[in-house]
Order: structure tokens, then sequence, then C-alpha cells
């Protein structure tokens, strides 16, 4: 059976042979077509006529006046000028060229390019092997752990701003979490639920705090109601932490429901300055999702919350280091899926143990300790997962409120980890003095990080596409790696300079730049003679008679 379909002609393996044989001979192809139309111009010159048609063209060029020329190379510049803008703004919105994005989406397929389906799935593994990984898998969109209060902290944000902090896509994205997380089986809805999952749709804030006071009248005990109150109508954490004190007394034993509102009334406590209670909240849930593999498989969306995250955090604050440490060698493991909070915290434990009497002439004499070099293999293994990071910590790029989604290993990650955790690495003394003086070593380790990773996979290359939907306008995305500019706004800028160039030489020295002219085509055509004459002295002259009749 296998050989007779391996024998098949219409396999996929002969298909993909004959399509590569076919792109592979399609350069010679072309190239064969273009020298025999240069033979058959050059032999039918006299029937065509060709010396006599130069001749009239060139008398025509001849009695054209320097304006013309002027007026010829500035409307090219403007031209080029305004194609090059365009290519600017397309580049900075869209992080491609719009000439190379159309001649790849379009003129490819004509000339015989097929994508290149191997690198799609596979990425290499730490020993080197390949394993299979989709894109969407790379670029998926996570729940921020610690995302702030709506009404509390991102509108206060607008009001004193006049930006919006979210985009439509964060909030869409919230919308449908908050959806499947409270209301369920949509099969068995109350006439509050369905007014619920109305309201998370809604777009405008105030149509979504009157649907859930609606909600509130059909049932005083509508716990998902008083969770959007308290995310988008309470001005302050007090009030917030209120409305989730009454939405878990409606709770009931809905356990997605009960979890989500101890997390935010743990977090209020973490803003009001109650850490300790916070964190006896956070250990308790993280735990016991944690320890009982039976809850997360009746609950699976509770892994999505990422409790231990906001743990890490309350810790951190309380400067209980060793708690701190219990918990990464929990869920930093091989099998569990990494974050930015989880490498950097582990990378600013082993800096706090070293940073304090760290130099780098001192290291750079006597070479790294055993304890400086663990801190130093952290930071890296932390830049590899996510290289955006340093720059938020050491202050070389301004911070902005995180989002409520985060892409891991991207731009929004490392927002939504800076914000909270940029004040615990600066009181741990010399930590990012130690982080700033190593963590550029990461990219000599990967030099090429789209295709091998050292500890990690390769480094998504989808991540700026989702951190442009997922960041505001007004914040400049953090790129990686560097994209060099694409050839096509080098090439016009280069063609409108010298078209400009051009002009003005015409418009000051016209007779000049005419000789000069002149003696640029003579030179150009001059090769192209002398190839005519050498074929001429090969050739018979007969054969070139004959040709010419026919």
């Amino acid at each position: 059976m296998a050989d007779s379909s391996g024998s098949n002609p219409q396999s996929p393996g002969f298909t993909e042979k004959l399509k590569s044989w076919l792109c592979w001979s399609w350069t010679y192809i072309c190239a064969l077509w273009f020298a025999m139309v240069l033979t058959m111009v050059y032999v039918l010159r006299s029937p065509l006529k060709l010396q006599e048609t130069v001749n009239a063209a060139s008398v025509f060029l001849n009695t054209l006046t320097p304006k013309f020329y002027v007026a010829l190379t500035g409307t090219s510049s403007l031209i080029s000028g305004l194609i090059l803008i365009f290519e600017w703004w397309y580049f900075r919105k869209y992080g491609t060229s719009f000439i190379e994005q159309v001649s790849v989406s379009h003129l490819r397929p004509l000339l015989g390019g097929v994508e290149n389906s191997s690198s799609v799935g596979l990425f290499s593994s730490v020993n080197g092997d390949t394993e299979p990984r989709t894109n969407v898998a790379e670029c998926k969109v996570w729940r921020n752990p610690l995302n702030l209060f709506r009404g509390a902290e991102y509108s206060r944000y607008t009001w004193v701003t006049g930006k919006e902090p979210l985009t439509y896509y964060d909030m869409n994205l919230s919308a449908q979490d908050h959806q499947t997380f409270f209301l369920g089986d949509t099969q068995q809805l109350k006439p509050e639920d369905s007014v619920m999952q109305k309201a998370w749709r809604e777009r405008n804030p105030q149509a979504r705090i009157r649907a859930a006071y609606q909600a509130i009248e059909l049932n005083r005990e509508c716990a998902a109601a008083y969770v959007l109150l308290a995310e988008e109508e309470a001005t302050t954490i007090t009030e917030a932490e209120r409305l989730f004190k009454q939405a878990l007394k409606s709770a009931g034993k809905d356990t997605n429901l009960v979890v989500y509102i101890k997390r935010r009334l743990a977090m209020c406590a973490r803003k009001l300055g109650r850490i300790k209670e916070a964190v006896k909240m956070m250990r308790d849930v993280s735990d016991a999702i944690y320890h009982c593999t039976a809850l997360m498989k009746e609950f699976p969306l509770l892994g999505m919350l990422n409790i231990h995250e906001n743990l890490l955090e309350a810790l951190l604050e309380l400067q209980a280091y060793a708690d701190v440490q219990a918990v990464l060698a929990k869920y930093d493991d091989i099998s569990l899926p990494k974050s930015a909070t989880i490498c950097y915290t582990s990378a600013l434990l082993k800096a706090r143990a070293v940073s304090d009497k760290f130099s780098p002439e001192a290291a750079s004499r006597r070479g790294l300790s055993t304890a400086e070099m663990n801190a130093v293999e952290a930071i890296h293994r932390a830049v590899e997962f996510n290289p955006h990071v340093p720059k938020y910590l050491l202050e070389m790029k301004s911070l902005i409120l995180p989002p409520e989604h985060i892409l891991k290993r991207g731009d929004s990650e490392a927002v939504a980890y800076a914000f909270f955790h940029l004040q615990h690495w600066k009181r741990a003394e010399g930590a990012l003095n130690l982080l700033h003086c190593t963590w550029e070593g990461t990219f000599r380790i990967i030099p090429y990080p789209l295709e091998k990773g050292h500890l990690f996979y390769p480094y998504p290359g989808c991540t700026e596409t989702a951190d442009r939907e997922l960041l505001p306008s007004f914040h400049e995305v953090s790129v990686y790696p560097k994209k060099e500019l694409p050839f096509f706004i080098l090439f016009t800028a280069g063609l409108c300079s010298f078209c400009a160039m051009l002009a003005m030489l015409t418009h000051q020295f016209p007779e000049l730049m005419g000789v000069f002219v002149k003696a640029f085509f003579s030179t150009l055509f001059a090769p192209l003679g002398f190839f005519a004459d050498k074929m001429e002295s090969f050739m018979p002259s007969c054969l070139w008679h004959h040709l010419a009749n026919v």
C-alpha cells in the first residue's frame, strides 16, 4: 500500500518537487527570453528603423529647454518624497513596508513563490530537538493578574490626562472573560444573568453600570452585578472593597465567582496597606488551586488568574524573601508556563545576594564569584524570556498604566511587570546597577533570537502586532529584535534626494548639466556599441542580410 502511494505521480511529494523545479527554472527561462528579445531587436534594427527613431528622439531631446528638465526632476523628487512619507508612516504604524507587503502578497504568487511552511510550527527546543508549536500558542493573550480597577484607577488617569489607557481590543477581551467566567452555561441563564450578559458586551461604561443596577433590581443577590459596580463605578479602592464584600456574600457556591472576588479583595487590601491580610488571602486561594487537581479540572478558568503572581508581589513588599523563594520553587518549574514575574523575581533574589558589594571594575580584575555568576545567569535567563523589561526597570523608557491583558514575552507583559516591581528592584541595593552592567550580554548568547533560543524557545515574531492591539496608541511599542528600515524606505529616500539634487543643479548650471548628461549616456551605451561591432565582425554579413529579409 505504501509502495503504490509513493509511486503515484499525483502524490504530494511529486507535486512539491515539480513546483520547486518550476521555481528554480523560472529565473533561467526569463534570462533566456530576455536575451532572445535583445537579439531579435538587434537583428531587426533595419526593418524597424531603430536608428532613425533614435536620431529623431535625440533631435527632440536637444530642442528641450533646461526648464523642462528642472520641472521633470522636481516632479520626480516631489512624487518620491510623498511615497517616502507614506512608507515611513506605514512602517511606524504597522512595522512593515507597504510596497514590500504588496509585493510579497500579490507578486510573489505570480512568480511561483510559496510560503516557507517548514518554520511555521517547528521551534528548536533547549536540547536542539524540534517540537511542534503553533503560532496561536506563541501569541496567546493572557489575563493580567495585577490588572488595575477601571473606576478607581484607569478612569482617574483618563480624568487627569484626557487619554484612554485601555484599547477597545483589550476591553473586548475582558468582556469575553467576564461572560465566560461569571455566566457559565448560557442555556440555564436567569433573567438577571441575561441582563449581565448584555452588560459585559456594552462598550459605553455608563450603559454597563445601568445594566448592573437593572440586574440588581431583578435580584438583590446578583453577585456579578456587584462585581461590575466594584470594577467600574467605584471611584476609590475603599468603595470597591465594600462592593466586593457585598458580592462575596451573594456569590454562594459559585467557585469561579468566589475565587475571583477573593483575589480582588486581596488586591484591595494590598493597595490599602494591609499587606499581611492580603498575603493570607492570596496564599489560601493559591494553595487551594495548586494542590487541588480536581478543582482545576472542574474549573479550568481558575488557572488563568495566576494568583501566585499577586502573592509574589505582596511578599516582596513585605520583604519576605524566604517566602518568595518558596513560592518560586513551587511555580518556577520546567513543566509550567513561565512569566516575566517568575523569571525576573528569581533574578532579583539572586542579584540581591551579591549586588550590594558588586563592582564592575573589581569583577573584571578578579573574575566573577560563584554567587555573582549565578546572579548574572539568572539575569540573562530573564532577559532572554522577555527582553523588553530592563529598559523599564532602568527607566530608559517611560512607564504607562498596564493593560488588562498581556502577551507573554511581549512589551505588554514588560509594562505590567515593571509597573508593580520597579520599587522592589530599587529597594534591593545595587540590584539595578548589576542589571545595568549585565543585561545586554544576553544578546551575545542568542545572536539570532527568532531562529534559535538558548534556555527558551526562539523569540516569537508575532509579539509586536499583538502588543500594538493591547497597548494604547500614545505608547511607543518596544520591538525585539530591533527592525532595520525596509529597503523601499531607503530607496525612496535616496531617489527623492537624488532627483532634488538634479533639479537644483539643472536650474543653476543648465549648460554644464547638458554636457554631463550627454557624456553620461555616451559612456553608458558605449559597451553596447562595442558588443554590436564585435558581433558584426564575427558573423558573416550575408547571414545578417538574410535574417533582415526574413
